[in-house]
């Protein structure tokens, strides 16, 4: 997706995509043979990187945003997603100890993807619906969190082509 098309999109819209992106990933893992220990890792890896690209743009932009205008007994959900992030960088971080076929790996993914598909359905039926109806300027949004998205992954690029 270009920066430009990314830009003319709402936050949301642009969020839920990742979503997608990140549930076929999981689906992926699911059907991958126990023993295909290369299409693992591929599927970790590609996993960990979406899941720290957007979990980085919704701390940076989307919960500060939602603060700023949901009302007082709407944010409990805005927390509660910092929490659930919390519990997933943690999974993410112990994949840089466990390899495919390790004792562990697998089991460690299947949490990973029950927390994630968790909170993608807390996100997209709660605090999105109640983010739509309460004004933000959601153009501008996704025209920042497109920006900072193509920004994290060329900065992941240049680490990844530089060795």
């Amino acid at each position: 997706m270009t920066t430009a098309k990314a830009s003319a999109q709402d936050a949301l819209a642009i969020l839920e995509a990742d979503h997608r992106a990140i549930e076929q990933l999981l689906d992926a893992f699911e059907r991958a043979p126990k023993d295909d220990l290369e299409r693992k890792t591929t599927l970790v890896q590609r996993t960990c990187e979406l899941l720290t690209i957007h979990a980085m743009v919704e701390e940076e932009l989307l919960y500060p945003g939602a603060r700023g205008v949901l009302k007082d007994d709407e944010k409990d959900g805005v927390d509660e997603a910092y929490v659930e992030h919390f519990l997933v960088k943690t999974l993410i971080d112990k994949f840089t100890e466990l390899k495919a076929g390790d004792e562990g790996f697998d089991a460690t993914y299947k949490v990973l993807s029950e927390n994630v598909k968790h909170h993608v359905e807390e996100e997209e039926s709660t605090l999105f619906p109640e983010l739509r109806s309460a004004g933000i300027d959601l153009m501008a949004l996704g025209a920042k969190i497109a920006a900072r998205k193509e920004a994290l992954q060329n900065k992941i690029t240049e680490v990844a082509t530089a060795h």
